[in-house]
């Protein structure tokens, strides 16, 4: 590698010496390379032809009605990108580079499209998503996971149960040395908070984890925004030979490549505001502009060159104004390039090899349910060790423990007040507490969940268990130190069965209120209103809870039967007094304890119905959290 470098760097615009050193660059790479990176399974020949693309603009909310306009992102682009071949999308800011790449790779979202696009003369499915390679502009990782970590369950999901596990690892180790890894394999990825690798090693991890599964083809946006010219050399050059030496098809989007950079790419596709302006090799580009009469005056970056003119700047900085130049472009194409090309994308290919074959390949998962949920499991208690095992939190609910348990030392039995106020204290904190933890859980993992499920990488249910079961042990336990401190400080009942019903209650609180969470955060998918309508939530179910109202309106009664915190502070109750319990309540009289303001409002009858209810919450809101995720 280090030789094909060398060669990279001596590279000039000569046609002929250009051919000559990607001859001496094939010849210097290494004798045995790892598998992955020798031939790909199948070759791709990868056709779009007049691809178009629209939007809607506008439209304004519920009481300001705005006007509708119709953007047209792409304008009948067409293109042909055989194997071994890697195309360069140039154009400036907004001409329709990353929405023709998503088109291609099938993660256009909502808009009007039109035009055809084939793989092997096939239309894209679904299915196939899991056997192309996409890279995006800004990669998607766990922060707290390493290289080689993040590396290695990706391996763990998308290659095929026909590998052994070392074989599985056998891959990580040969993407880790052919992209040059090596020295930050165990550094975390890190993010704009956390320090770690550097931009140049982030995007050769993103290269790296759609590498492990062998693509036939691969869809790079912009791999080499951000990066210093040596870093975009060493990336561009990787990508050559993987598609040079491996029969791969590959194609980018790419902002501003230096003249080295340019003369690696086989074909180049110019867009000018969703038209196209050029497309065919690189080493023919400035020859065909020449010939239409556009010749810069002096040596330059012919990359820079050309977008020069798709933004309608004349080389001889003439007044004529961008809007004729762009047109006059385009007219161009039409007249010189565009009929050979649509001749080329309408040749049927014949190369492919067994049709029914490969779709059994493209259908099938690559690992079971089970084996997707037991990785994702293993991948989140890793990334969220750092947070599961928090300090800050342990601090936080001890201190709250402790303060409570000071504030009500020992109460009297008599006092049926302050018992009372304790539970539902109790209530009041485990039903807000959980929810924050949980109601940021997938607005944050929104980008890795997006990434993963359009990579076909594992089904939805395997990620959403993994998840669910992964955050069960910490919500569990800090409530159990939480009753176990305040129960016996505050003098409550002290026997086993008691103990046990007011820690099971709790728990189920804390597991509604989680749920409660998880289901606002995947409905919104926004942290400030999800935290907003969450607050709400809960304070409007503290409210009719029981214990502030006692004598709620009947048109607004409906609320309590859907307060989590009404079935729970009924449980509590139960746990610490019967029906025939009495208190003192005035000189030498005593009251039933269901008498009592506090009490009598939500009753102790029927505790199991309460049980029943909250365990419906339990899975019910969690139902709701999967479908909300079904979007993504």
């Amino acid at each position: 590698m280090d030789e094909v470098m060398v060669d990279i760097e001596l590279q000039t615009g000569d046609d002929q010496n250009h051919d000559y050193q990607q001859q001496q660059q094939t010849t210097a790479r290494r004798k045995q390379e790892p598998i992955i990176f020798g031939k790909a399974d199948h070759h791709v020949t990868l056709k779009f032809e007049d691809v178009a693309y629209k939007i809607r603009l506008g439209g304004g909310g519920v009481l300001i009605k705005n006007q509708v306009e119709e953007k047209t992102i792409l304008k009948g682009v067409s293109g042909v990108v055989r194997p071994g071949e890697m195309l360069a999308m140039l154009g400036p800011s907004g001409s329709g580079k990353t929405t023709l790449l998503n088109a291609l790779g099938g993660r256009l979202g909502t808009g009007q499209f039109t035009g055809k696009i084939t793989f092997n003369d096939q239309k894209f499915t679904n299915s196939m998503k899991r056997n192309i390679g996409f890279v995006t502009q800004e990669e998607a990782f766990y922060p707290h996971l390493t290289v080689t970590e993040t590396l290695v369950f990706s391996a763990l999901l998308r290659l095929s149960n026909r590998l052994k596990k070392e074989e599985k690892m056998a891959h990580v180790d040969a993407v880790i040395a052919q992209l040059h890894l090596k020295k930050c394999e165990n550094t975390i990825i890190g993010d704009q908070f956390l320090k770690g690798v550097s931009g140049g090693e982030r995007k050769r991890v993103g290269i790296g984890q759609e590498m492990l599964i062998n693509p036939s083809i691969l869809f790079l946006d912009e791999p080499t925004s951000g990066l210093d010219s040596t870093t975009a050399q060493r990336i561009v050059s990787t990508l050559w030979e993987l598609a040079n030496g491996g029969g791969r098809t590959i194609v980018m989007t790419i902002h501003q490549p230096s003249s080295r950079l340019f003369y690696l790419f086989h074909k180049v596709l110019l867009l000018s505001e969703g038209n196209l302006v050029y497309f065919g090799k690189g080493s023919d580009a400035m020859s065909y502009f020449s010939r239409i009469g556009y010749v810069p005056l002096i040596a330059t970056n012919p990359a820079d060159f050309l977008l020069d003119l798709a933004n309608g700047i004349l080389p001889d900085a003439s007044e004529d104004h961008p809007r004729f130049v762009k047109h006059a472009l385009v007219v161009a194409f039409k007249n010189n390039l565009a009929e050979n090309l649509r001749a080329v994308v309408q040749v049927t290919e014949n190369d492919f090899h067994n049709k029914s074959e490969e779709k059994k390949r493209f259908g099938r998962w690559s690992t079971t349910w089970w084996q997707q949920f037991t990785v994702l499991l293993r991948r989140g208690v890793k990334e969220k060790r750092h947070e599961t095992f928090s300090g800050i939190q342990f601090a936080e609910v001890l201190g709250v423990a402790l303060l409570s348990g000071l504030l009500w030392w020992q109460t009297d039995g008599s006092n049926v007040q302050d018992k009372v106020g304790l539970l539902f204290s109790i209530v009041s904190f485990w039903g807000f507490y959980p929810l924050y933890r949980s109601i940021f859980t997938f607005p944050q993992e929104r980008a890795m969940l997006e990434k993963d499920r359009l990579s076909g990488m594992y089904k939805l249910s395997s990620y959403f268990m993994a998840r669910t079961v992964g955050d069960m042990p910490m919500e569990l336990v800090l409530p159990t130190i939480f009753v176990t401190i305040v129960y016996w400080m505050a003098g409550l009942k002290p026997t086993v069965p008691n103990f046990f019903g007011t820690l099971l209650a709790t728990l189920l609180c804390v597991m509604v209120s989680s749920g409660l969470g998880l289901a606002l955060g995947a409905m919104v998918m926004d942290q400030k209103s999800a935290s907003t309508l969450g607050s709400i939530l809960v304070l409007l179910f503290i409210l009719a809870g029981g214990y502030y109202v006692q004598h709620v309106p009947r048109f607004i009664s409906w609320i309590k039967y859907v307060s989590f915190i009404q079935y729970t502070y009924k449980l509590l109750l139960n746990s610490q007094f019967k029906s025939q319990d009495t208190y003192p309540c005035g000189s030498g009289k005593t009251c039933l304890v269901v008498d009592f303001p506090s009490v009598k409002v939500v009753g102790l009858e029927n505790p199991a119905m309460s049980v029943v209810v909250l365990m419906t919450m339990v899975v019910g809101y969690r139902v709701i959290a999967y479908i909300a995720l079904m979007r993504i």
